[in-house]
């Protein structure tokens, strides 16, 4: 049984009209709802309420990223392609050792700098990317899982 049949997040942004922009190409679908400082999503899959509140002050610098795991590779390579017609990707990685987990993945920055991952994930391994391997346990958690 799902306890839990959608998630809900809600972000702070700095500008309504430059998020709603952002989201509406990266979704790939409009807002359900528009009001002043204020708009909302509801995504069926994943199954997901998100919505923002413009409040400049309360934008969080360290808020770390959020994601969405893909069921296939060629859904990867689809919103992949979606996310470059608009010109939304900030980084592509392939075949990364990240979180213990073999990769594909691509990342979008949001006007106020929230990050997104996309990514199919192939198979669990035993070792993060070499690339992290001279940083301490610390740094290669935090550099891992940032569109650096």
């Amino acid at each position: 049984m799902n306890n839990f049949p959608r998630m809900h997040v809600s972000l702070y942004v700095s500008d309504i009209e430059k998020s709603v922009n952002f989201y509406t190409q990266f979704f790939g679908v409009e807002p359900v709802k528009v009001k002043p400082g204020y708009a909302k999503y509801i995504l069926d899959k994943p199954s997901l309420i998100i919505s923002f509140v413009q409040n400049s002050e309360r934008v969080q610098s360290n808020f770390g990223h959020l994601g969405f795991q893909v069921e296939t590779e060629e859904d990867l390579m689809i919103q992949q392609l979606l996310a470059k017609k608009h010109g939304l990707i900030a980084k592509e990685e392939k075949g990364v050792g990240c979180c213990y987990a073999k990769q594909d993945k691509f990342w979008v920055n949001d006007p106020d700098g929230v990050q997104w991952e996309v990514y199919y994930f192939h198979e669990d391994v035993e070792f993060n990317d070499p690339h992290y391997e001279t940083a301490s346990e610390e740094e290669s958690a935090k550099a891992c899982c940032i569109a650096a």
